[in-house]
């Protein structure tokens, strides 16, 4: 039940449709040639209203337990699936490529579904092995239920990969020569392949984040801001149209649909 390449129509159901991201979706879908919304499915429905309604594609965008729940549904019966949910660590990609292992299902999970969001995490890694110090500090509402946020997370692994396949030198940090250097835990915020990843979580943002590079006597800043949930659809909808033109399997990042 994949969406054809040659399909005129895609037919899209979302998962967590009552959300404020499934709204928008919901919105998105409807409002784009090509895409026709078939199911709205939230909490207590019954999943099987996707496969009734024909669906090719699901989009799902609720919390991690919930989703692996939804892709598992979908694998059996042979429908594509689009994961905007937070917190996909590698663990749990994992547990997605174990439940994908020879379906001929499609699975995209993308960190950020922002065209400029992906573009930003993509000139991060073009700029990083010329500097000599890299962090990223991300920004986002309170009510956003992991830290670092998953584009940090992604941003600071495609930073780590360009810097080792460069031979970058580790970066310096005074902080980190001795176990007895002063200064409080956490002040230097966290970790991700030995970048340092700083959040904030404050309301009135919505999705913003920086790249901070430095070397001797300049700094460059690459910078994005998603000040409302509408910036996420073009992407969304992007997904919902090229997620058949990739191979079965696991796709991490919107990049691999943008030909990047």
């Amino acid at each position: 039940m994949t969406a054809a390449l040659g399909s005129s129509v895609v037919k899209v159901a979302v998962f967590g449709a009552a959300g404020r991201m499934g709204q928008a979706v919901c919105r998105a879908v409807e409002d784009t040639p090509g895409l026709e919304l078939v199911a709205r499915v939230d909490v207590d429905d019954d999943p099987r209203l996707i496969v009734e309604a024909g669906a090719q594609v699901a989009v799902d965008f609720t919390h991690p337990g919930a989703t692996l729940r939804n892709i598992e549904f979908c694998v059996r019966h042979g429908i594509d699936v689009v994961v905007g949910t937070s917190g996909f660590d590698e663990a749990r990609q994992e547990q997605v490529r174990a439940l994908l292992a020879g379906s001929g299902v499609r699975v995209l999970i993308a960190p950020n579904f922002s065209i400029g969001g992906v573009l930003m995490m993509r000139f991060a890694a073009v700029a990083a092995p010329y500097f000599e110090s890299v962090e990223i500090v991300e920004l986002h509402h309170p009510d956003k239920v992991d830290a670092p946020s998953g584009t940090a997370t992604r941003t600071a692994e495609l930073i780590a990969e360009a810097r080792a396949a460069a031979g970058s030198a580790p970066m310096p940090d005074a902080t980190l020569r001795t176990s007895e250097s002063p200064g409080l835990d956490g002040a230097r915020g966290a970790t991700v392949e030995s970048i340092p990843v700083h959040s904030v979580r404050l309301r009135g943002l919505v999705a913003h984040q920086e790249v901070l590079l430095g070397s001797v006597g300049e700094t460059l800043t690459i910078r994005h801001d998603s000040l409302d949930r509408a910036s996420f659809m073009p992407g969304v909808v992007l997904a919902c149209k090229k997620l058949a033109t990739r191979p079965a399997g696991l796709t991490v990042g919107l990049d691999a649909l943008l030909d990047l």
